[in-house]
């Protein structure tokens, strides 16, 4: 099956720019208060994300950027808001990488990530933390699989919903080892941490976010890092693949789309603008500090990545038969 190597995931970044329809007269934008749109509960990457944003867009347009958290069915809710939404500019959402694997676990989806959004920018990256219950007797991931094979199906793991990379990486991990994982799916990041740190739940693939703070007060054991290098926060915490699983890596993300169509003077300001936030030395800095690798890539390289991750994951919900129950 297909791997997730970086090159590869990276491979179609120098993609052509995403055409987005005729160009359109635009005398001024904004021209009212602006909507980020989270699809996902407050506390997640993406929440945090588009708050730090909206607070460095508001001082940028001139106009009000409020965040709106519209979570449910693993972030297609509000995602089809924002695919409704007049191509205007003043109404764009927050996605997390799962968006792009939608249409392969929703029959009939109402909405094609590709056909209707155009790119703005990526925002950040991040890796996910393999945490357990210190119930779990398992101390690495090697030991993990041991204890999930002479146990099948009854080491379960949490996740921010069905088709997000909490859910996929795990999902991934299990098919590559061979091992039984039982998928508990909750509705937001939050939640997920919440349920490993109380015990009901063997384990989770979560952000750094959740995961650093808890490793660290001893509410939860680190068992891997899925990045192809250790995360900077846990350099005690091996990653998978140098655990004996030289091929796995999964990542996450978060950017900014708009709905199709929306004029290209619109995109270009947005694009510019968001790029210019990303930049600034105290956003980085406060996106490392939450436990991410903040980006500042515009509208090409955001479309290449979403239709490589289009792909790659695609190709392994098919393979493992995953879907949105």
């Amino acid at each position: 099956m297909a791997m997730f190597p970086a090159p590869t995931r990276r491979a179609l970044l120098a993609a052509a720019t995403l055409t987005t329809g005729p160009v359109a007269a635009q005398e001024r934008w904004p021209t009212r208060p602006v909507r980020l749109v989270v699809p996902f509960a407050p506390g997640g990457p993406a929440d945090l994300c588009a708050r730090l944003l909206a607070d460095r867009l508001t001082s940028a347009w001139g106009q009000s950027v409020v965040v709106e958290n519209r979570a449910g069915a693993g972030g297609n809710i509000g995602a089809d808001l924002v695919a409704r939404a007049a191509p205007d500019g003043h109404t764009l959402l927050v996605p997390a990488s799962s968006i792009v694997v939608a249409p392969f676990l929703v029959p009939n989806l109402a909405f094609d990530p590709l056909r209707d959004f155009a790119t703005v920018t990526v925002a950040l990256e991040y890796p996910m933390v393999v945490q357990a219950h210190p119930s779990l007797p398992a101390r690495d991931m090697r030991e993990l699989v041991e204890h999930a094979r002479r146990n099948p199906g009854r080491v379960t793991f949490s996740t921010a919903g069905v088709g997000n990379t909490s859910h996929l990486a795990p999902a991934l991990f299990g098919h590559i080892a061979g091992v039984e994982l039982t998928h508990v799916p909750f509705g937001g990041a939050a939640p997920s941490q919440a349920a490993v740190i109380g015990g009901q739940v063997s384990m989770s693939f979560n952000n750094p976010l959740q995961s650093v703070a808890a490793i660290r007060a001893g509410q939860v054991r680190g068992l891997g890092v899925t990045g192809r290098t250790r995360w900077r926060d846990l350099p005690e915490v091996p990653t998978i693949a140098e655990q004996g699983f030289p091929d796995y890596e999964a990542i996450g993300w978060v950017g900014l789309l708009a709905p199709a169509r929306t004029p290209e003077p619109v995109l270009a300001q947005l694009e510019r603008d968001m790029v210019a936030v990303l930049q600034e030395g105290e956003v980085q800095a406060r996106l490392r500090t939450a436990g991410f690798d903040p980006k500042a890539e515009g509208r090409a390289s955001f479309r290449a990545l979403m239709e490589a991750d289009t792909r790659l994951w695609g190709g392994f919900i098919r393979q493992a038969n995953i879907r949105q129950d």
